[in-house]
């Protein structure tokens, strides 16, 4: 009877992932689109995943702006893949199978409320772990914090140790056939640029461009693909790094630090204190300790990340900072060489915690407020017209910038903000955000009468 309810239980979370990919993604790739109850024939038989032929991710490089209020608007790049329309169902499926079991697993070893990135199972976000993390501190009164970040995380997990790991979930001593098929090509994957893609179909690099591409039923015809296979396809051949963008590589990541993470944990535990990590950061929270012995327990730490393959701290983010009687102190000098003098501000998971109170980080809000005077720039500098003589409407504006957007069902940074009052019921979560209405119709009003 109750092997019967398990796999009753079992059968409709299959069927919620299913509800969640039940549309075909719109973007062309190699394939052409389906929807997943036509792939699930072919993704839920493990003879057919086996044997498997994967397309190589169409890679780009995605470009942005990051404004910060010391150092202004920055250019950064990231780069990113995404896989063929079933290569994207393998993966998914998989990933879904893998975090189930690495769901029970944590919650058996003891350490679910502590790796807390990409789960399905825990019902909270990044406000509620942060709230947690404060509170802790708060509540002891005297201690010292450690907040980290690891160095191109996805970029340097290493294969074999990633092969390790995945056989340790999976209770095996290889990886089944299917399984393994899905290693290999998320690990010794191959990428089609998106650049190379634009110019065989004689389209510019544009957004115009890309949107014209993924019109398509495929971006190339299957002549194209053999006559341009060998120039354009480019083959990872590092024994680390997988791909970021692929609806795998967030389970992986968390299935490879399981020894890290339950070592950590221990760790902590023995000292009375916290350990979270969210994806490539993590904090630890120790009760106050003799300088030396905090020495000796920061030295511990740093040995746990070099003993495991891939790992490497970020020298510039890693902090030290002692909590006393609601006083904050960064002191990062007196600990880790090669940094300098930090702010007495603690951040962690886009809040800031000054010793007292906790707000919305101040890189966040500076954030909101670029992209939202861009926005009502844009709509000023074209003296609210388009090209064409049409009037530009502001609903957009206020939709992705406003409580009006809020209010819409669809969300936006001010519906993240009041979420987060709903949690930090006693910090002045909203500042910096009370006054958005009146900033966005004071520039607005910078534009020129009809």
């Amino acid at each position: 009877m109750l092997a019967g309810i398990a796999l009753s239980g079992q059968k409709m979370k299959i069927e919620e992932w299913k509800q969640r990919n039940l549309r075909a993604k719109y973007y062309a790739h190699f394939d052409k689109r389906l929807s997943v109850d036509h792939a699930w024939g072919y993704i839920s038989n493990p003879d057919k995943v086996a044997r498997h032929g994967f397309f190589p991710f169409i890679h780009y490089v995605q470009s942005f702006r990051k404004y910060n209020t010391k150092t202004g608007v920055k250019d950064k790049k990231r780069e990113l893949c995404y896989a063929s329309h079933m290569d994207r169902y393998i993966y998914s499926y998989y990933g879904y199978m893998l975090n189930e079991k690495y769901n029970e697993r944590v919650r058996k070893d003891g350490i679910s409320d502590s790796a807390v990135a990409y789960r399905t199972d825990l019902g909270e976000n990044n406000i509620h772990f942060a709230k947690k993390t404060f509170q802790f501190i708060r509540e002891n009164k005297d201690c010292h914090i450690i907040v980290g970040d690891f160095t191109h995380f996805f970029d340097k997990l290493d294969h074999r140790y990633l092969k390790r790991q995945m056989c340790s979930l999976l209770a095996c001593e290889s990886l089944p056939a299917d399984y393994y098929a899905v290693f290999k090509n998320i690990t010794r994957y191959a990428t089609w640029d998106l650049k190379s893609l634009l110019q065989i179909n004689r389209l510019k690099d544009t957004k115009k461009g890309i949107k014209a591409l993924n019109r398509k039923e495929t971006v190339l015809t299957g002549e194209q693909f053999k006559q341009n296979k060998k120039a354009c396809v480019v083959s990872h051949k590092e024994s680390f790094g997988i791909p970021q963008g692929s609806p795998i590589s967030a389970v992986l990541s968390n299935i490879y630090m399981l020894e890290f993470d339950n070592a950590m944990r221990r760790f902590t535990e023995q000292h009375s204190g916290l350990y979270m990590r969210y994806s490539d950061d993590f904090i630890v929270v120790i009760p106050d300790y003799p300088e030396q012995q905090f020495a000796d327990n920061l030295k511990w730490i740093q040995e746990i990340v070099l003993k495991t393959e891939g790992l490497e701290l970020q020298e510039e983010k890693t902090q030290v900072y002692q909590y006393s009687n609601g006083e904050l102190s960064n002191i990062s000098v007196e600990y880790l060489s090669g940094v300098k003098d930090g702010s007495d501000l603690l951040n962690y998971l886009g809040f800031t915690f000054d010793g007292k109170l906790v707000t919305i980080r101040d890189k966040t809000l500076s954030k909101y407020h670029y992209r939202m005077y861009r926005k009502a720039d844009y709509i000023v500098k074209c003296g609210g017209r388009t090209k064409n003589g049409r009037r530009i409407s502001n609903k957009e504006l206020y939709r992705l910038y406003s409580k009006k957007g809020a209010r819409s069902g669809k969300g936006n940074f001010i519906t993240y903000v009041q979420n987060a009052e709903r949690i930090f019921t006693d910090d002045p979560i909203a500042r910096g955000t009370s006054n958005h209405m009146q900033k966005i119709r004071a520039r607005l009003k910078m534009m020129p009468p009809f």
